[in-house]
């Protein structure tokens, strides 16, 4: 093993050292692809414990 520390390692860390962090607050929550015309796509993940917007009950 080199050692080497990756971005994810180094989020998983800033997302999990406040007090009451789970593992869950690293858990991704966002999707990235590329489109047809070169585009970066970012979409939510349907598993994503946090999301942006209205409560999901009130949806």
């Amino acid at each position: 093993m080199t050692g080497k520390r990756d971005d994810r390692d180094d989020r998983a860390d800033q997302l999990t050292t406040a007090p009451k962090a789970t593992e869950k607050d690293a858990a991704p929550r966002i999707e990235t692809s590329e489109g047809d015309d070169g585009r970066t796509r970012i979409d939510i993940r349907d598993d994503a414990e946090v999301r942006p917007g209205a409560d999901p009950a009130d949806r």
